[in-house]
């Protein structure tokens, strides 16, 4: 698990990208910027290269992530698109044309790249996937402190596609969330590509030079590996011990009730992401549709509804419409079960002051 090792070695990454040292040169006309942290070692550095002028989140996160593998470890950042330059570099993210990993060499526009995840992801990659399909599951091991063949690291390397690397290859590749042809109901400039995009320079900016340039980009890579890092921890100290809670709470759903469509938690945690992977990865039959837990503050308890999809608000079964906005003595004369506290309006959740009283909703919630 997350050990305390772990995060120190977080504060050092971003250590490194603390008041690095800068460099600006000009090789003919095309503008040039590098920096590097320095090696620990005698040997000098690798050059990892990405291109100049405007930069998006793949390759800002790629360039981190690439430096959390052994391999390109303190390598120094390169950013040109002189052709010439780039092919004397040890990898090359985000430009020159070339997808080749056995050279390190990640660009993911030219024609007839159709490079995608797999493990039955379709969306088609932008250089920050590239690297993470490649170097992924060093990086987790290395976080987690264990070997690339831990079952838990390949949970990690899936999870961490799925809810984070994914939007960022789709967003670089304009691929629309929903097929649709209606406009957004709203606009959301608050993602991960959205807020690095926004260190680009402005236009109107009088310095325009590859030092000031440089200088956001390496603002744009902290941040992205911040936030990579933060998911990685967040997966491993709190996804991956839910996943046990659930799958035990799903073994023992038949004590609980004989319909086996009501699970108790015996600890809360986040369950419904997991829920949904376990009832397919089980063959669950017939579906959960309740799961009662105890509030930490108010140490009532919950009866919640399961949604029909985890992107959905609708529930496979709401809590009966006759409860709904019902509170307290009220709610326990109209389901005639003691300790009532609650039904929310829509009917996804509702509570009772104890565990029998939650119970006995969710039994007679599946019967009405």
């Amino acid at each position: 698990m997350f050990t305390v090792r772990g995060l120190s070695h977080k504060l050092f990454v971003f250590q490194r990208y603390t008041n690095i040292p800068l460099m600006a040169t000009t090789l003919s006309d095309t503008r040039v910027s590098a920096f590097s942290t320095g090696s620990p070692i005698h040997a000098p550095p690798k050059r990892v290269g990405t291109h100049n002028g405007s930069f998006h989140c793949d390759e800002a996160l790629g360039c981190f992530m690439i430096r959390l593998t052994d391999k390109f470890s303190g390598a120094e950042i390169v950013r040109s698109r002189d052709p010439q330059l780039l092919d004397t570099l040890d990898a090359v993210l985000d430009v020159g044309g070339v997808y080749d990993p056995s050279r390190d060499r990640f660009d993911h526009h030219q024609k007839g790249f159709d490079e995608v995840f797999g493990h039955g992801f379709a969306t088609k990659l932008s250089s920050a996937g590239l690297v993470y399909k490649h170097y992924g599951m060093e990086i987790i091991a290395k976080e987690l402190q264990l070997d690339e063949g831990h079952p838990d690291v390949l949970r990690l390397y899936l999870a961490i596609y799925k809810s984070f690397m994914e939007a960022i290859d789709a967003i670089d590749n304009g691929i629309n969330q929903y097929d649709t042809d209606q406009p957004p109901r709203y606009v959301n400039n608050t993602n991960l590509s959205s807020r690095v995009g926004r260190f680009n320079l402005d236009w109107t900016d009088p310095d325009q030079s590859a030092e000031r340039e440089n200088e956001a980009f390496q603002l744009a890579m902290t941040l992205a590996g911040k936030e990579f890092l933060e998911r990685v921890g967040y997966y491993a100290k709190s996804w991956l011990p839910a996943r046990s809670i659930i799958m035990e709470s799903l073994a023992a759903r038949g004590d609980i009730d004989p319909s086996g469509e009501i699970m108790v938690l015996t600890r809360f945690c986040p369950w419904k992401l997991h829920l949904f992977e376990l009832e397919e990865e089980m063959k669950i039959n017939p579906l959960i549709k309740y799961v009662l837990y105890q509030d930490d503050r108010s140490k009532h308890w919950r009866v919640q509804a399961v949604a029909i999809s985890p992107e959905k608000f609708e529930s496979r079964k709401p809590l009966p419409s006759q409860w709904r906005g019902l509170r307290d003595e009220e709610l326990s004369r109209e389901a005639g079960i003691p300790g009532g506290v609650f039904v929310h309006m829509s009917g996804f959740i509702g509570g009772n002051k104890s565990f029998e009283g939650t119970l006995a909703m969710a039994r007679a919630a599946l019967k009405l």
